[in-house]
């Protein structure tokens, strides 16, 4: 006999030791309930708890009144609602990074979502109080991964530990072509009458040796060889209980196991001590068969009582025809009848007092016991125990269907009939019946185990079927709630990406979740059993093997470390030791281990980062200085050439006067010219075009000598509309000769920080440029539009003009450059706007085609 393995030891982490680790969570966890629209969608979530760590991160109670949207409507916009709604409804764990910067939040959050029954679980970290490199951000993402994965694992293995310790059945795994016991529930120990300790961890034979020579290996031989299951009834069992030897009777399933390849690895047993159902049966027939014994022998004494009857008449024929002493022979004759008279009364009251014994033994046993009669199956005989089955209910005398019309079509009706007509006994385990109950009619699901065998008569026909039944409904409830809650926290820890474990004095493993199947190349259910040393390898245990101690004398242990395990497999892990302490007594311990390894290589590439940084800060301080020397220098030199350019326009405007003058004196004191061909007016005039040119010159060198002086410019909030219709009225000419389309879209753009003065020549010399190059052969049309643009306000004038070569891009804001010379210009407009932006942080950009148009972008920063 042996028992089914559950993935946990006997007890795994108590209820006071959740909440533990829910409060001291350093990970924010919240539980949300779905909030539905009339029509089933959800539209909202309703808070129903909130840790601590999730009440400080954000400000909030432990359970808001208010919804999440109503708090957070921003969420929607962000995605975080549809992201916590998409993993509800597909119920598959998700991973959700957002800078939420709304409703009074300034965080950058690390969402994890993922469904339990009809609640949204959501786990959350933010790095609102660290400075944000990447790597900080990572290393605070796993340690929150990590916080979150230790609450739900620990909640997890409490739960797994109580299915197992509360399973109603008797339950073991035997493992191997020894049948080593590496799993054994409290309620095959208590049959076998042994303790887990003094079973776990041996073979079958070897924990219970009373067991050899009585086939039970050949069975489970069979199992092992075939990998097909095997199914008994009332087997007998002879056990070692308490000090003597006892015949235990089972029903069990011997259920094969399977690894990865299909092979068997070992026998899963589910097995039901059914003993007292046994005894009784055996009990009843003995019973019967000591009836049918006094039945025997009063017919026989009935034979021989007529043998005496016909004796007397033979006696009588004789005395009438020999004339003996009839008074005599009446006294002989009077005293036989008399001596079988009371023998025949003596059986009588035998066989009523067997009657009797057998009555009190149907009423007295533990068992629900009926007898149904003919083919309408009449309750003939209900004891006690299945009258309490079906309070207030009549059933002696009537029909099972009269009684119990709800099973009109249900199968154990079914099997009734077909005892009582082939005669084959028939047997359920947990079979679901529903009955009404008797106050108010409500049917109820109600679950039995019972045996139908049938009843025969004298001749051997079957009368009547015998029932022994047993209500196990509170038993199979809690084995489902068990069973649901159960497969609920496996699909849980089996996907936290930390490593569960329980281990117990012997340091073997007796639980482990999926995620050691990952590190460890093993079906996590071939590791229960395995030492720990055998798990992780010895050069880990070595390393480990001092915290394990420690944790078994009953001392929790968190420690970091850097594990090799393998060839190519090293990782850095943070890892917990909890003792599992009951009744004063440690029985093992759990075990949390968390890959750090992330983490730990950010924090040395940050370190190496950091060092790097400090010897290039020594650097930068080195070039500061000589930056600063080569400032001041460059200082010193623009003053030298702002003096220079200043004082040579100022010294050049008084000659160049003077040639101006003597021009004109000298055009007036020239007499006339004969004929045209001996003028010297054309000379004249190219002498006053030249000292034009020569004037503008000048003026454009103060100019640049301003911007230079002009660096550092006083900001103001200026409104860029007002700048361009005051521009406009200053083109308004050159507008007007151009007949120019001029459209302005900046109405939405908010005030620009700069120099109105600068902010003005931008928009002037930008303007101006798009009306004087226009395209002869169409209408002029120039565009000005404004927007932001990032960290900058982007101004753009778009003209349909001449265009620009865009190969000779780098004349294009040179000073004294130009493209096209059929128009009066100096070449000094483009090169002034790029310094004032370039001055002012901003910067200006060209996009054009020949013949077609540009447009011209300039960024100012916001």
């Amino acid at each position: 006999m042996a028992v089914t393995p559950v993935s946990g030891p006997e007890q795994l982490l108590p209820n006071d030791v959740l909440q533990v680790l829910f409060d001291v969570s350093l990970t924010g966890v919240i539980l949300f309930r779905p909030v539905y629209a009339p029509a089933g969608q959800v539209v909202d979530l309703a808070y129903v708890r909130l840790n601590p760590a999730a009440q400080r991160m954000l400000q909030l109670p432990g359970q808001p009144s208010a919804t999440f949207l109503t708090l957070y409507p921003a969420a929607v916009e962000e995605g975080i609602f549809a992201f916590y709604r998409d993993s509800f409804l597909s119920g598959q764990p998700g991973r959700y990074d957002v800078n939420y910067q709304h409703d009074g939040l300034d965080n950058f959050f690390q969402l994890a979502a993922e469904r339990a029954g009809e609640l949204l679980v959501v786990s959350f970290s933010d790095t609102s109080d660290h400075d944000r490199t990447a790597a900080e951000q990572a290393l605070r993402a796993s340690q929150a991964r990590e916080r979150a994965a230790r609450d739900q694992a620990e909640r997890q293995q409490q739960q797994l530990s109580d299915v197992l310790h509360q399973a109603p059945v008797a339950i073991a795994y035997l493992e191997g072509p020894t049948y080593r016991i590496t799993l054994a529930n409290p309620a095959v120990c208590e049959i076998w009458a042994r303790t887990q300790q003094q079973v776990v961890g041996l073979p079958l034979l070897e924990a219970m040796p009373e067991l050899v020579g009585q086939g039970i290996d050949d069975l489970l031989d069979g199992v092992l060889r075939s990998g097909q299951p095997y199914t008994g009834t009332e087997l007998p069992v002879e056990l070692q209980r308490h000090g003597r030897r006892e015949t235990i009777y089972f029903n069990f399933v011997y259920q094969p196991q399977f690894d990865a390849e299909s092979t068997t690895t070992g026998v899963l047993v589910v097995a039901n001590d059914v003993t007292a159902l046994v005894v009784a049966r055996q009990q009843i027939e003995e019973q019967e068969r000591q009836t049918n014994l006094i039945n025997e022998e009063m017919a026989t004494s009935n034979e021989e009582l007529q043998a005496a009857n016909e004796e007397v008449r033979a006696s009588n024929d004789e005395l009438i025809s020999t004339q003996l002493d009839l008074q005599s022979l009446n006294q002989e004759l009077e005293a036989r009848v008399a001596d079988r008279t009371q023998q025949l009364q003596l059986a009588q009251i035998q066989t009523e007092q067997q009657r009797r014994r057998l009555e009190a033994l149907f009423m007295q046993a533990p068992a629900a016991i009926c007898i149904l009669a003919g083919p309408n199956l009449v309750y003939e005989l209900v004891n006690p125990g299945y009258q309490q089955l079906f309070p207030d209910r009549e059933l002696l005398g009537l029909p099972i269907l009269q009684a119990l019309p709800e099973i009109t079509d249900h199968a154990v009706y079914r099997t009734f009939q077909q005892v009582y007509q082939t005669g084959q006994t028939h047997q359920e385990q947990a079979l679901l019946i529903p009955l009404a109950r008797s106050v108010d009619g409500v049917v109820v699901d109600r679950y039995f185990n019972y045996i139908q065998q049938p009843r025969y008569d004298e001749q051997g026909r079957i009368d009547g079927v015998l029932v022994f039944a047993f209500e196990v409904t509170d038993q199979v409830l809690a084995r489902q709630a068990s069973a649901a809650s159960a497969q609920r926290l496996q699909l849980l820890t089996d996907a936290l990406p930390v490593l569960i474990g329980y281990l117990d004095q012997e340091q073997k493993y007796r639980f482990a979740n999926h995620a050691y199947g990952t590190w460890f190349n093993q079906d996590p259910a071939a590791l229960l059993g395995q030492s720990a040393r055998d798990v992780v390898g010895e050069l880990a245990y070595q390393q480990a093997q001092e915290y394990i101690e420690r944790a078994l004398a009953g001392e929790r242990v968190d420690f970091e470390a850097r594990m090799h395990y393998r060839e190519n497999f090293t990782k850095y892990i943070a890892t917990s030791y909890v003792p599992d302490v009951q009744n004063g007594q440690i029985l093992g311990f759990y075990s949390l281990v968390t890959d750090i390894t992330e983490q730990v290589l950010a924090r040395e590439q940050v370190q190496t980062l950091n060092e790097d940084l400090a010897a290039l800060n020594e650097e930068l301080q080195v070039s500061n200085e000589e930056l600063r020397d080569s400032n001041a220098q460059l200082t010193r030199t623009n003053a030298d050439l702002d003096n220079f350019i200043y004082t040579a326009s100022h010294d050049l405007r008084a000659p160049i006067t003077n040639i101006e003058g003597l021009l004109n004196a000298l055009r007036q004191e020239l007499p006339p010219a004969p004929n045209s061909e001996q003028s010297v007016e054309p000379i004249l005039h190219h002498m006053r075009d030249s000292v034009e040119r020569f004037k503008r010159t000048i003026e454009h060198l103060t100019d640049v000598s301003k911007l230079q002086k002009e660096y550092v410019q006083p900001f103001t909030q200026v409104n860029l509309a007002d700048i361009i219709a005051d521009v406009q009225l200053d083109l308004t000419p050159l507008l007007k000769q151009t007949a120019a389309e001029v459209t302005v879209a900046v109405q939405t753009c908010p005030p620009i920080a700069f120099s109105e003065k600068n902010l003005r020549s931008v928009v002037y010399n930008l303007l101006s440029n798009a009306l004087k190059y226009r395209h002869p052969e169409r209408p002029a049309q120039v565009h000005l539009r404004a927007r932001p643009e990032g960290d900058y306000l982007l101004l753009e004038v778009q003209d349909n003009g001449l265009g620009i070569d865009l190969r000779q891009r780098e004349k294009l804001f040179a000073m004294f450059q130009r493209y096209h010379t059929h128009v009066e210009g100096s070449g000094i407009g483009l090169y002034m706007v790029k310094k004032i932006m370039e001055n002012a942080g901003g910067k200006i950009e060209v996009a054009s085609q020949l013949n077609i148009g540009s447009t011209f972008s300039v960024y100012f920063p916001r």
